[in-house]
C-alpha cells in the first residue's frame, strides 16, 4: 500500500503530535484505505520498509522514518497528511477522541511490556505508575495477565494505581529501602520478573537492578535529562539480568494496542477544546 492522504483530524490534543481522523482524500495507489474510512496516525508517520530495521519490522528504527510533529507536520490542525502504510485501521464504532492518547501513551506502554518479556502471571513493576503512561501501562498490563507492583509518590497516586489494578503500591515517599519493599512485595520475595521505568528522574533507574528478580528484564521508556543507567557489570552477569531500551511500536503493535482499546480493556481521561486554545493546552502541558 502506498501513497499519501490529508485526514481530518478530530482530536486538537493527545498529549504528542499523534491524532485518529477520518480519511478524505488518498494517494492513487492507495487500496486498503477507503475515504470515511477512521484512522490514527502515530509517532512515526513513515519510514523507507527497505532498510534492515524495517524488513524485520523495527520500522521506528528506520534511518529516514518520519515522526509526526517533529519532522513532518503533526495533528494539531484540522487536516494533517499521513503515510498509507503508516496509518492504523480504527473500528468505525470506536470513538476518535478517545482512543487518541492510545496512538501515542498506548502504543509506547505496550511495546515496553512486550519488550519485558513478562509472561501471564508472572510480575511487572511499573515506576512513575501515577501518570499518564503509568496509568496506561498499568490497564495494559492487567488486560495482559500480569501481576503490578506500582511505584510513585503521594497517597491520592496509591489510590489511583489501586483502582487501575496495582496488586501493591509502594510510595516512594514513604520508604526508606525501595529495593526491600518491592522484593518483599512479591509472592517469594525474589522481585518482579520485569521492571517497567517511566519515571521523570534517574534515581528509579539505579535503584531497579537492586530488586528485579534475576534473569528479569528492565526495560527503559521514560527520559529523564542528562540520565545515564548504570549497573554493576559482576551482578549483572551472574544474574543474568536485561537491561533495554524500548521505543515506540511497529505498525502491528499498534494495531494490538488499538485493538486492546477497542474490546474495552483500556480507558484515558480526555477533554476536547477548540484549535484555538492549543496555546493554552501547552501552557499546561508545561
Amino acid at each position: 500500500m502506498k501513497g499519501d492522504w490529508p485526514i481530518q483530524s478530530k482530536t486538537p490534543f493527545v498529549g504528542g503530535h499523534e491524532g485518529a481522523g477520518v480519511v478524505t482524500a488518498k494517494g492513487e495507489l492507495v487500496t486498503d484505505v477507503e475515504i470515511g474510512d477512521h484512522v490514527g496516525v502515530k509517532w512515526l508517520n513513515g519510514s523507507c520498509l527497505a532498510c534492515d530495521f524495517c524488513r524485520q519490522s523495527d520500522e521506528p528504527l528506520c534511518p529516514k522514518a518520519l515522526i509526526t510533529g517533529c519532522t513532518v507536520n503533526g495533528t494539531f490542525q484540522q487536516y494533517c497528511i499521513a503515510k498509507a502504510t503508516h496509518v492504523s485501521k480504527i473500528p468505525k464504532g470506536v470513538p476518535l477522541d478517545a482512543i487518541a492518547p492510545v496512538l501515542c501513551a498506548g502504543i509506547t506502554v505496550y511495546k515496553g511490556l512486550k519488550e519485558s518479556g513478562a509472561r501471564p502471571g508472572q510480575t511487572v513493576a511499573i515506576v512513575g505508575a501515577g501518570g499518564g503512561l503509568g496509568a496506561m501501562a498499568q490497564q495494559y498490563a492487567k488486560a495482559m495477565g500480569l501481576r503490578i507492583i506500582a511505584i510513585d509518590g503521594g497517597e491520592e497516586k496509591g489510590d489511583a494505581c489501586k483502582q487501575l489494578g496495582a496488586e501493591t503500591y509502594i510510595d516512594f515517599l514513604k520508604s526508606d529501602d525501595i529495593v526491600r519493599d518491592v522484593k518483599n512485595s512479591t509472592l517469594d520475595g525474589l522481585g518482579p520478573h520485569a521492571v517497567l521505568l517511566i519515571a521523570p528522574s534517574e534515581a528509579p533507574f539505579q535503584q531497579a537492578i537492586g530488586y528485579v528478580r534475576s534473569r528479569g528484564s528492565i526495560v527503559a521508556l521514560g527520559l529523564p535529562p542528562h540520565a545515564f543507567l548504570k549497573a554493576p557489570v559482576f551482578d549483572t552477569v551472574l544474574r543474568m539480568i536485561s537491561i533495554k531500551g524500548s521505543y515506540v511500536g511497529n505498525r502491528q503493535d499498534g494495531d494490538e494496542a488499538i485493538d486492546f482499546f477497542a474490546r474495552g480493556l483500556i480507558h484515558a481521561p480526555f477533554r476536547l477544546v477548540p484549535l484555538s486554545d492549543l496555546g493554552e493546552v501547552y501552557e499546561l502541558m508545561g
